[in-house]
């Protein structure tokens, strides 16, 4: 298991400082991020946290995944790895 977490179904008004916050109650928080609309700024209504250790990021997803933030269920689980475009090289 990574430490590496994906947080889903995050309400708009949930700020980086707010993952960072929440997170912390399970464990040492190395970063908390949520993803923007390049154009807008707006929130993607997900984003991704950095525990400490693997420990800490199992207990963090024991916790927190279904728990209620900002009147939103989140899910929370071991972020995978960026699937590439597909689009693959020119020939």
């Amino acid at each position: 298991m990574g430490r590496k977490l994906y947080v889903g179904n995050l309400s708009y008004g949930v700020t980086e400082n707010d993952l960072q916050t929440l997170f912390a109650e399970h464990g040492t928080v190395d970063s908390a991020t949520v993803i923007s609309d390049r154009g807008t700024g707006q929130s993607k209504g997900f984003g991704f946290v950095e525990m400490g250790s693997n420990a800490e990021a199992e207990a963090a997803i024991a916790a927190l995944d279904g728990r209620e933030v900002g009147g939103r269920a989140i899910r929370v689980n071991e972020a995978k790895p960026r699937a590439g475009s597909g689009r693959g090289g020119r020939w």
